[in-house]
């Protein structure tokens, strides 16, 4: 599903990443995304190539863990093209529960970071 207003949507996203230790804005592809000590943990997506989605794509802990959370709900959670291979998942920001998307982000950004940011 499509936002109706991507840039409040961004601006959003934009503050739950930013938040996170040593996290900084990119444009990648042509579009916003974030990384931690310059490895990649999201990425922003409105109408990628026409899909009609508005989503973060996050990192996961494989294709496992991305397929498991796609079959659990799959209004929520989609294979994003190109980064899909690679075990991540797009997740919707449409109507979405913040929260859940902030858990999401951070277990994306600590996949992303080095050992000396992530504390136990």
């Amino acid at each position: 599903m499509l936002s109706a207003d991507p840039e409040v949507v961004l601006a959003r996203l934009r503050g739950l990443a930013l938040a996170l230790a040593e996290t900084d804005e990119v444009v990648s592809h042509g579009i916003p995304a974030f990384r931690v000590a310059g490895k990649m943990f999201a990425y922003f997506r409105h109408d990628h190539h026409g899909d009609g989605m508005t989503v973060v794509c996050v990192k996961t802990s494989g294709r496992d863990e991305a397929e498991m959370l796609i079959e659990a709900d799959p209004e929520l959670f989609s294979k994003p093209a190109y980064l899909w291979p690679s075990g991540w998942v797009g997740m919707s920001l449409v109507d979405c529960d913040w929260d859940h998307v902030a858990g999401r982000l951070e277990t994306s950004w600590r996949l992303a970071a080095p050992k000396r940011l992530v504390k136990p």
